[in-house]
């Protein structure tokens, strides 16, 4: 007797690509993070960008108060607005440099006492003790208030007949033969870098503090049971530790502080004073002030370049430190 296998049925073959071509749900799947991010690039082009681009093109024009209605009209002045910027023999350019230089300084100041501030609260911050979550908080209040706010309130602090700086320094504790004047003359730098420090130093505190918990706790018992003390355990643990954090936390400083604008001209208005004239607020007054947009416009790419220039470097070097540490 014979038996017949039963027949199987014929499948349809699986349509198969040419080689190199990607699937359809592949390619969609690789394209659709673009997409998602594509308008947020348009809006990252538009705000700053294109304001970019323009202010470069104006850089290159004898633009002022004449040409405001339409600025394309106004005359090529080719390189002129930057040899005027950088021609240091001359008022506008001997300005500049003063400006600058007085930025230099307070940034340096200002980052410095930032970073030094921060890290001491952070690390003394390390250890658990009761209410220690409250001073957090308290510590983080400056940062978290709006800038405008803060610096109106220094403002009325700073007052010479009614505020409390004086009230404190010359009639509680007579540290001064009269009341001072803070917010004019040598004065105003070390009243714009007081509020620089107290609006500043509790970024760089929230950033240590955070690197902090990545840092074992085992390293600095083994260094207690060694007999390291405190200075030793900040300098052999925690600072190297805390190096890869730091090198952002100041760049980041850095840029922020030289930049800052708000702070100068809610401190001091329209005109800062000569010991206080930061670039930002001295470009502001060649540009909306003296409507020499020109010449403002090359200013700010000048300062473009300085920071570009800085950065690039400070990236090289902390590159170079990084893997010169990881090849020893």
């Amino acid at each position: 007797m014979t038996t017949t296998s039963p027949v199987k049925a014929a499948t349809p073959a699986a349509p198969t690509n040419p080689p190199g071509a990607a699937a359809p749900g592949r390619l969609r799947r690789a394209t659709l993070p673009y997409l998602l991010l594509l308008p947020a690039l348009l809006l990252e082009l538009l705000v700053h960008l294109v304001p970019m681009v323009i202010g470069i093109v104006m850089s290159f024009k004898e633009l002022t108060q004449s040409y405001i209605r339409d600025w394309g009209t106004a005359p090529w002045a080719g390189l002129g607005n930057y040899h005027v910027s950088v021609d240091f023999d001359a008022p506008v350019g001997e300005a500049l440099l003063h400006s600058f230089l007085v930025t230099v300084a307070f940034t340096l100041l200002s980052v410095g006492l930032c970073w030094l501030t921060g890290t001491a609260a952070a690390v003394f911050m390390q250890d658990a003790f009761r209410g220690r979550g409250l001073l957090r908080a308290l510590f983080l209040v400056p940062y978290a208030l709006p800038v405008y706010a803060a610096v109106i309130t220094w403002v009325f602090m700073f007052q010479r007949d009614n505020g409390l700086v004086n009230h404190v320094l010359h009639d509680q504790l007579h540290l001064t033969g009269e009341r001072s004047f803070w917010l004019i003359g040598d004065n105003s730098f070390v009243a714009l870098l007081t509020v620089s420090v107290w609006k500043g130093w509790p970024f760089a505190f929230l950033i240590v503090m955070a690197g902090l918990q990545n840092i074992p706790r085992e390293l600095y018992e083994a260094a207690a049971l060694d007999g390291a003390g405190l200075w030793q355990r900040l300098r052999r643990i925690t600072l190297p530790s805390l190096r890869p954090v730091n090198q952002v936390l100041v760049l980041v400083l850095f840029l922020w502080t030289f930049n800052d604008f708000n702070t100068p001209y809610v401190l001091f208005g329209r005109a800062a004073p000569e010991a206080a004239d930061l670039v930002s607020v001295h470009i502001y007054q060649a540009s909306f002030v003296s409507w020499d947009f020109g010449t403002g416009s090359a200013m700010s790419v000048l300062l473009l370049l300085f920071l570009l220039a800085v950065t690039g470097g400070y990236l090289i070097l902390t590159s170079r430190g990084r893997r010169r540490t990881s090849d020893a």
